[in-house]
């Protein structure tokens, strides 16, 4: 079988040496090409998304504040799914919270997505950031990158109070059920991170930085972005095989 042999350009004088003439003549007689062999991307299979800022719902955020709008990140997911080439995805985090509606459905369209994903906390995975983070199959927090878990809040005018009450209780048990459902943390300790009164002033809900998050089975493993870009290339050869 003919193999391609590359000549690499070379200022020494081994190639001029009559004492090996013959053996450069047969060599050059299999050159298809003189350069540098190119090396495949091989990042060329994963799908990056980032999911910074705040998260816009269906309200428009003042243009004043960083923003990530979910429908631009269902698309990208879509076609990561749809696409045959694109074999992981890794999403980066590094958000405050927001639409707690919006950010609901992309942690369930993460989760649903059949191909290895892996998350990245990086400065900040706050309030519906977490399920946005145990979303993926495996997930990484910085150890400096910061994790508040609280329950729901609301702002303005509320009418109908036991009625909208009952719609903040099913609305926090759609977001802890999707949390228990997607990390290791139990539900009497996800609970207690919740309503804890000792973390935050005048509120309440507990701040985890870094190890406390792997600690409570929150997240997976404290690392940074070579960890999470190693844990998904081994998530896809586990998938091939």
């Amino acid at each position: 079988m003919k193999k391609d042999i590359f000549i690499f350009q070379n200022t020494s004088n081994d190639l001029n040496n009559n004492d090996n003439n013959e053996n450069n003549n047969e060599a050059v007689d299999n050159v298809n090409e003189i350069g540098m062999p190119s090396i495949p991307d091989i990042s060329k299979n994963i799908q990056f998304i980032t999911i910074i800022g705040e998260i816009e719902g269906h309200n428009v955020l003042p243009s004043g504040k960083k923003a990530t709008k979910y429908e631009h990140i269902i698309p990208m997911l879509i076609a990561a799914k749809q696409d045959p080439k694109v074999e992981g995805i890794l999403i980066i985090l590094n958000t405050a919270g927001g639409d707690v509606e919006a950010g609901l459905a992309l942690s369930e369209m993460i989760n649903s997505i059949d191909k290895p994903k892996v998350s990245l906390i990086l400065g900040g995975g706050h309030s519906i950031g977490v399920p946005l983070a145990t979303a993926a199959d495996y997930s990484f927090i910085v150890p400096t990158a910061a994790m508040t878990i609280h329950p729901i809040r609301t702002t303005g005018l509320v009418i109908g109070v036991p009625q909208t009450y009952r719609y903040f209780e099913k609305m926090q048990k759609r977001i802890t059920s999707f949390i228990l459902r997607t990390s290791k943390i139990k539900e009497d300790k996800l609970k207690n991170l919740m309503y804890a009164t000792d973390e935050m002033a005048n509120d309440v809900g507990t701040i985890l930085i870094g190890e406390e998050a792997v600690d409570c089975g929150l997240i997976d493993e404290v690392g940074g972005f070579s960890d999470a870009l190693k844990k998904l290339y081994e998530l896809i050869d586990e998938k091939k095989n």
